[in-house]
């Protein structure tokens, strides 16, 4: 499980290193038994290293600990580059970028190229050896959530963002974590912390989504009042929107789901559409393919298209 046992990014120092021929062996071969190695093959008078060197270990040090990167200097290592090229490396051209996983050549690329394409290079090389457990870590925190241990899901949560900074999931976990202890202003500073590549994904939108619905939650009514409000005067469209924020709160969520449903076909513009607002609000709180969510989305569709 991540964060027990498992190694924490390591520094730039570690991360970005100039190997020689007496040290290529254990820099890259050994190395990359633990972790895959990228190295750059390179040389003081070729100007597209100039470039790519930069954006390389840019990309390597994003990456946090999940890949490595061996800089040698072709003119000062040439017989180590000779014995390379009889292997098979194609190191007459340079600059020559070659991965390197538990030992062997794993992949590779020739000349100077765009950001994007070096930064894809990067993250396909690093998968070479997993996720690092944070998919375990993830399903750990998700558990600990549902159990009702919500301070110890918070920090699993923590602990996965701090392997990976960008990781959507782990945000929105945190973000629960803080919603379920009540905590909905650190929910939402959590939340608005959040990586700008990261903030249009689904689940950072649910997260924002969930603190709405908590925040709606701490004023709802009692159930069997505004039940009854709406049982005496169907029509009364205030006192069934209330109803639906009322069983939301409680945990009935289809029950919600039905009342705005029902509060859309008798009045689709009430209140600038409420209710087609707070049903979306609802859906995009919960995963894409909850029941719930797809006849729910279904019927309102039907309405509107009707």
């Amino acid at each position: 499980m991540l964060g027990m046992g498992t190694k924490s990014a390591a520094p730039a120092a570690e991360l970005i290193k100039d190997s020689t021929e007496a040290t290529f062996m254990a820099d890259v071969v050994d190395a990359s038994r633990e972790v895959p190695v990228i190295v750059d093959f390179w040389a003081t008078w070729c100007g597209p290293c100039k470039t790519l060197g930069p954006m390389l270990e840019d990309a390597v040090t994003k990456a946090r600990g999940k890949v490595r990167m061996v800089k040698v200097d072709v003119d000062q290592n040439q017989r180590l580059a000779q014995t390379l090229a009889r292997q098979g490396l194609p190191l007459q051209s340079i600059p020559t970028v070659v991965a390197f996983w538990e030992g062997r050549v794993a992949d590779m690329f020739q000349g100077a190229l765009p950001a994007s394409e070096i930064k894809a290079f990067v993250d396909r090389v690093a998968q070479l050896a997993g996720d690092g457990g944070v998919a375990e870590a993830l399903e750990a925190a998700e558990a600990l959530l549902a159990d009702g241990a919500a301070v110890d899901a918070a920090q699993a949560f923590a602990t996965v963002l701090g392997q990976e900074p960008e990781n959507a999931t782990a945000y929105s976990g945190l973000v629960r974590a803080h919603v379920a202890l009540g905590d909905l202003d650190q929910a939402e500073a959590v939340l608005n912390g959040a990586p700008a590549g990261i903030s249009a994904s689904p689940e950072i939108e649910a997260a924002f989504a969930q603190i709405e619905l908590a925040r709606q939650a701490a004023k709802a009514g009692p159930v069997g009042e505004l039940r009854a409000s709406v049982s005496e005067d169907p029509d009364n469209s205030q006192a069934r929107f209330d109803l639906a924020l009322a069983l939301h709160s409680s945990g009935d969520v289809q029950g919600a789901v039905d009342e705005l449903l029902e509060l859309f076909r008798r009045d689709r513009e009430w209140n600038d559409g409420a209710a087609r607002t707070q049903l979306f609000t609802i859906f995009d709180s919960m995963k894409p393919q909850d029941p719930i969510v797809l006849s729910g989305r279904r019927r309102l569709s039907s309405m509107i298209f009707a």
